[in-house]
């Protein structure tokens, strides 16, 4: 062990909490490596994320509002962003491991469709085996990226990466402290979004809301981040009425912004896009990439068209859409 990933390793020990994971202790990766001189395996994880190809796609995939032309609107890849920050800074308060909390962060949504949840329904419509992107999002760094090879990350990442949404909570507290922070950067940034596009004002929400957790994006963030440092233990906890007004919030953008026929006026031909794809590909593999031909060899026609889609960014969707489907002009 280098002298610079030794006191790497000792910092944390000596530094973080006693409910924080130690890059010491973690369970380690599924094939065997040889250990960086410098970097932490957590820190190795985070590089790894970020120099992939689908993190990349993400600046070209919607958020909530799909193909949107102005330059301030939210894409996957902004929103992964504001995760990460607010997740470093719970965990940093705690005394987490921050390392561990921004790799999770950075990959929790690498496995999103094109055109936001409605490509995520799409897929889960008409994929026999059903589509989540949280499931995907652990296939993209376990099997698809480096060429099929994989990422080879740390449980501890991948558990993350995994129970970022649904389903059993994550076994550290570094990534339920993402799961979290996913949710207080999407709601409010989601707002922000939908008073841009005149979707809704800030006065629309419930001022027995506001009253609690803010008048303003920054605000109500501050109070989310705020009540989870200072009830958290060894259990992530925010306090009671907090919860509750956050819940509501939850509830109001789903009933006014997220089903809003304004900002989901698209996501019918959205949806038929996506699923005519798989359709196409499902049933001829011989037009899939090299790399899914692969996975169509070992794993079916199916699981193969749906990772090509989900890979997809909005742009690519459209134009291999158009390619397939769309008469060409005809050159004299």
């Amino acid at each position: 062990m280098s002298e610079i990933r030794m006191r790497a390793l000792e910092y944390e020990k000596q530094t973080l909490s006693p409910y924080a994971a130690l890059c010491a202790d973690t369970k380690g990766r599924e094939k065997e490596e040889k250990e960086c001189p410098i970097r932490t395996a957590y820190q190795r994880d985070r590089d790894r994320i970020i120099h992939s190809n689908s993190f990349r796609r993400l600046k070209h995939k919607t958020q909530v509002f799909l193909m949107p032309e102005g330059a301030h609107y939210r894409t996957r890849l902004t929103h992964t962003l504001e995760v990460s920050q607010i997740a470093r800074t719970i965990a940093r308060a705690l005394r987490l491991n921050e390392d561990l909390t921004e790799a999770i962060a950075l990959g929790h949504d690498l496995g999103h469709t094109p055109f936001g949840h409605a490509g995520e329904r799409a897929l889960d419509a008409v994929y026999p085996y059903g589509f989540k992107h949280y499931e995907q999002s652990l296939r993209v760094v376990d099997k698809l990226e480096k060429e099929g090879t994989g990422l080879n990350l740390t449980f501890e990442v991948r558990d993350g990466i995994v129970c970022h949404t649904r389903g059993d909570e994550a076994a550290t507290l570094e990534g339920r402290i993402v799961k979290l922070s996913d949710r207080i950067a999407y709601i409010n940034h989601d707002i922000d979004d939908a008073i841009r596009g005149g979707v809704m004002t800030e006065e629309d929400i419930p001022l027995e809301i506001r009253e609690i957790l803010g008048f303003s994006k920054s605000q109500r963030i501050n109070t989310l981040v705020l009540s989870a440092i200072n009830n958290t233990t060894n259990e992530l906890t925010i306090q009671a009425d907090v919860k509750r007004a956050f819940d509501e919030l939850h509830d109001f953008m789903f009933a006014n912004v997220y089903t809003n026929p304004v900002c989901k006026s698209e996501e019918t031909k959205a949806i038929a896009l996506i699923q005519k794809l798989y359709e196409y590909f499902s049933q001829r593999p011989d037009k899939l990439p090299d790399i899914y031909k692969k996975i169509a060899d070992r794993e079916g026609t199916q699981r193969a068209a749906c990772d090509y889609i989900a890979g997809m960014t909005d742009g690519y969707a459209l134009t291999v859409y158009n390619n397939l489907f769309i008469p060409k002009g005809w050159l004299e």
